[in-house]
């Protein structure tokens, strides 16, 4: 596959798994839809690791991949590639560094367990648990206030974990790609280039 393609395939992969990560985060801060407990939520939805690291800090890089694998309207012919090709590669190890801020936060928001109401005292009560309250379901129930909150972090949580993993990937993969574009130029014909002969 050529960098130009390859490129437009991660960033259009890229955009929506952001956009994922920060609907999961915007959803973290109200749980089971309700804004009565926004004094209460735990230090990993404040960090907001979702909505800058695994949303905004990859939306960027998806965006620069797909005008890399475009026609754009930097410069024309192999010197305007190359040029998008390299704002690529810088902005997809930005992405890189987003996505692991992501990653992190959400891992430890799952280790942690979220902030609850338990016996009359709002704490990070399955702290002491090192995750393993995440296989037992029985000790979910436990959490008073807010209703529902163990499901609703681990499960948005987890597909911030998930998100992140593959923007990881993605993001190192474009990393790579982009520049090799950057050496090599984009393998489709000038034709091509000029939508002529896509």
């Amino acid at each position: 596959m050529c960098t130009g393609k390859c490129a437009r395939f991660v960033g259009l992969s890229l955009i929506p798994l952001s956009l994922v990560c920060i609907v999961a985060n915007a959803l973290l801060l109200v749980p089971n839809g309700e804004t009565a407990w926004s004094d209460h939520l735990s230090l990993q939805v404040w960090l907001m690791a979702g909505f800058i690291g695994g949303g905004l800090m990859v939306l960027c890089p998806g965006i620069a991949a797909v005008r890399a694998g475009g026609k754009g309207c930097c410069g024309a012919g192999c010197c305007g590639n190359r040029c998008r090709m390299l704002r690529s590669v810088f902005s997809s190890a930005f992405g890189v560094l987003g996505a692991i801020y992501c990653l992190s936060v959400s891992g430890a928001a799952l280790r942690t367990g979220p902030k609850c109401l338990m016996s009359g005292t709002w704490d990070y009560h399955f702290e002491e648990t090192l995750g393993s309250y995440l296989l037992n379901r029985t000790l979910w129930g436990l959490c008073e206030e807010p209703p529902g909150v163990v499901c609703w972090n681990v499960t948005l949580f987890s597909l911030l974990v998930a998100a992140s993993c593959l923007e990881i990937v993605l993001c190192g993969v474009q990393v790579v790609n982009a520049t090799v574009g950057v050496f090599c130029g984009d393998c489709r014909k000038e034709v091509g280039r000029r939508g002529v002969d896509l």
